[in-house]
């Protein structure tokens, strides 16, 4: 449980960033290369690969070798792991706005009841 906790701190952390979430949406696309992603952006390599450190730390992408170059790809079970997450929360987020709807329903018909009278 605490390691999963902490895979859930290191995800969301990572995706605080827009720079970080930008290079997720490219490599959810299509893998690319380190250079690739780079030319993407108006930072330096060395900013790049910080960046790609970071999302590789909160394992949400992989790295391989083709060739001479470095490739990055997404990791959907991870990204998978942050959905499962935020759906537990969804669920119970609904499951409020749906009694609050309910009563508010409640309330105005009996509120309407009231005037007839």
């Amino acid at each position: 449980m605490v390691e999963q906790a902490l895979l859930l701190d290191s995800i969301f952390s990572s995706l605080a960033d827009p720079t970080r979430r930008d290079i997720l949406r490219r490599v959810a696309k299509k893998e690319l290369s380190i250079g690739e992603i780079a030319k993407a952006y108006d930072l330096t390599f060395a900013a790049i690969s910080k960046h790609l450190g970071v999302l590789e730390k909160a394992k949400l992408i992989l790295k391989h070798r083709r060739g001479k170059q470095q490739v990055v790809q997404l990791a959907p079970t991870t990204i998978l792991q942050a959905t499962h997450h935020l759906q537990d929360y969804e669920r119970i987020w609904n499951d409020r706005f749906d009694r609050l709807e309910a009563y508010l329903l409640k309330e105005q018909k009996n509120s309407v009841s009231s005037r007839k009278k």
